[in-house]
Parts: structure tokens; C-alpha cells; sequence
């Protein structure tokens, strides 16, 4: 509109946990006086995933919302007034809202091609005589409250495996592995506390490989069996030396595998989508891969394990994903601030980004407990 000089949504911070207070206000600053029927402010979190697929020959589009939040208010006028409508003076006014988010589970802001989870406040200025002003204000939902604390967390988790070769029916030579996971649970920035032991009594060298992978499950209620997509991402990759012939070895990840920002384990919240982490660690020959092979699921927590006899609290920190994992490789195009292409290569800038969710991380000198 030619009277409105600023029209903006500010929110008190960026990110935010299931049960807490959103609080921010819409700004005005108008050049005249002029009639405002009403301000609406709706605060909505929702999951939505959508792609192609091959029906009978055709190409369609395969698309289903769900929603976790959807609240309403009106911070200027009345929703249903038939009274006559208030003019608003010229110049600077800010409107304030707040909204409590829900104490249940959230899942975690999300951002990807076919799928997105998003949490925003949308802002109408209801103009009787004209086309009514909109504004929306992305923020992150930091979530679901996953304590790395908790005990079904802390249990190490053991597992092992061995592998016989075998010639003309007589056991040759006998590969085993033996792992054992400190905790199952971590925040990113933290590394996996991994220890193997690996007994080669083959005729070949073996070398210990460790990769942990994020695996993404995307789900559309349509017909009886439904569409899914499943996505799976290489977060990191390991290759240990060469275990010579005949030989015992012991192996500590130490602070060797160090998990980088990535969304939030998610199961059994959305029904729309799953994220989850599965770390596995094998035995290669210069032949084979994975002639042994064992697999540890991994939860990546919000809540960071805590140093026990440590005063001194993690330092939390909160970063966009690695571009190498689903949600962070990808950006809307609505979030994406570009400019019209003269001719000039020269000319060209970056785009700039206006949105994109963060995660929970920790600063990784709390890894090395209290100083004495």
C-alpha cells in the first residue's frame, strides 16, 4: 500500500522448544490515516510432503499436509464486528502477540525437496477498500525432547560377529569383530564413543570400516497401499590400517568420528515422516566388503549428555545442517533472495538466503569435562 512505509513481523528470537512462549509484534509505520478493519496474526506448524510419480503412463503430483499447530488471534479490531471501523493514525505502531506452543513432542524444522516441516507466524492486514496486506515470519522448532540422559540411552550396547571361510568343506581361517557403543544417544558435535576388537586369524588383511548413514522415510495416505519415498545419505565414512594375518587388534574411535549438525531423530511423531541414524561397522578384505558386518541404530538427541562430577554445563550452540544430509542440502525457492540475470556475469551475487531451520549442537571442548 502507497501509506504503509513499513510493514514487518519480529519475533523475540530465531528458535524455540515445545512449550514455550512465542512472543514478537507486527510493526506498522504508516505516511496517513486510514481504516483498518482488523490485524490477524495465526502462528501454524505443518508437515508437508510432495512429489512426482508414474501413474498408467502419467505423470502426477502426490502431495498431503498434516498440522501440529494452527492458533488464531485478532491484535487490532474485532473478528466479527459490524461497528463502524476504526481508522488507525499515521505514523510508527507495533501491535504485540504471543503464542504458547504445545507441550507435546514437536518435530524438529525441516527442509527438503520432498518433504518440509515448517512453523511460522502469518500476519493480514484487513483493509476493507483494498487488497489485504500479508506477511510471514519462518522460525525453528527446536524438537522433539530427546535426553541423551535418559537410561534407555546410557546402556552400552554390545555386538559381535565372526566369519568362517571354508575349503572343501574344512574350516580355514575365522574373521570376528566385536563391538561395543558407550551410549546410543548424542547431540551433534559429539563423537560416538566406539571401541572394536578385531581377531583376524585369516590368511588375508582386514581393515575396519565405520559409516554412519541418515535414513529418511516419507509417507502419502493415498489408496489403499499409499506412496512412500525412501532416502538414504552418507553422514561420514571411517577406514581404518590394514589388521595383518593371524592378528589381534584393539580399536578406540576416541574423537575420531565427530557427528556433524543434521536434523533431529524422528519416529513415531509425524506420520508423514521418519528420520533415523543407523551406524554400521565391518570387516573388508582387498577382495570383499563387509564380510562382517554389525549394526548399531543411533538416536541424535536435542538434550546433551552431561559429564557426570562435571559442574559445568555443555555449551549448546545451534547451526544449519551439513549440506551433505537431507535438510540441509535444501532450500525453498521462497527462502531463496535472487536478482534478474542482465546479461553481465560480473554482476551476479550470491543468493541470499532468508530462511533456513538450525539444530542443536554442542562446542566440543565440553567434551573434555571440568579443568583441574
Amino acid at each position: 500500500m502507497d501509506y504503509i512505509r513499513e510493514f514487518d513481523i519480529r519475533l523475540d528470537k530465531e528458535y524455540y522448544y515445545a512449550g514455550e512462549q512465542v512472543s514478537g509484534a507486527v510493526i506498522l509505520d504508516t505516511i496517513e490515516n486510514f481504516k483498518l478493519k482488523t490485524i490477524r496474526v495465526i502462528l501454524r506448524g505443518k508437515v508437508h510432503v510432495e512429489w512426482r510419480i508414474l501413474l498408467s503412463g502419467d505423470r502426477r503430483t502426490v502431495k498431503e499436509d498434516q498440522y501440529f499447530v494452527d492458533e488464531r488471534q485478532v491484535i487490532w479490531g474485532e473478528q466479527n464486528s459490524e461497528n463502524t471501523i476504526p481508522i488507525l493514525p499515521r505514523g510508527y505502531h507495533r501491535f504485540n502477540f504471543q503464542f504458547k506452543l504445545p507441550e507435546s513432542n514437536l518435530p524438529c524444522s525441516f527442509e527438503s525437496k520432498p518433504c518440509c516441516i515448517r512453523y511460522y507466524i502469518k500476519v493480514t492486514v484487513d483493509i476493507p477498500y483494498a487488497s489485504p496486506p500479508q506477511g510471514m515470519k519462518y522460525f525453528t522448532i527446536i524438537g522433539p525432547h530427546i535426553d541423551c540422559m535418559d537410561e534407555q540411552y546410557l546402556k552400552p550396547v554390545v555386538f559381535e560377529d565372526d566369519k568362517s571361510t571354508c575349503c572343501w568343506c574344512c574350516k580355514k581361517s575365522t574373521v570376528s569383530l566385536r563391538c561395543v557403543l558407550e551410549r546410543s544417544a548424542y547431540v551433534c558435535k559429539e563423537s560416538l564413543k566406539l571401541k572394536a576388537t578385531i581377531d583376524n586369524r585369516s590368511d588375508e588383511e582386514v581393515a575396519l570400516r565405520v559409516r554412519l548413514e541418515q535414513c529418511c522415510e516419507f509417507f502419502i495416505d493415498r489408496g489403499v497401499l499409499g506412496v512412500s519415498k525412501d532416502i538414504k545419505h552418507l553422514v561420514f565414512e571411517y577406514r581404518g590400517s590394514q589388521v595383518k594375518p593371524n592378528s589381534r587388534t584393539k580399536w578406540d574411535s576416541s574423537n575420531s568420528l565427530v557427528i556433524p549438525p543434521m536434523p533431529t531423530t524422528l519416529v513415531g511423531i509425524c506420520r508423514l515422516a521418519q528420520i533415523y541414524y543407523v551406524l554400521t561397522v565391518s570387516l573388508d578384505t582387498q577382495k570383499d566388503a563387509d564380510i562382517v558386518q554389525l549394526s548399531f541404530p543411533i538416536t541424535i538427541a536435542t538434550v546433551p549428555f552431561r559429564i557426570p562430577n562435571s559442574t559445568t554445563p555443555p555449551i549448546i550452540k545451534y547451526e544449519h545442517a551439513a549440506s551433505h544430509v537431507e535438510g540441509g542440502q535444501y532450500i525453498g525457492p521462497e527462502f531463496l533472495l535472487g536478482q534478474v540475470y542482465d546479461g553481465n556475469d560480473h554482476n551476479l551475487r550470491e543468493s541470499v538466503v532468508l530462511y533456513r531451520p538450525v539444530y542443536v549442537t554442542v562446542d566440543t571442548r565440553s567434551e573434555e569435562g571440568p579443568k583441574k
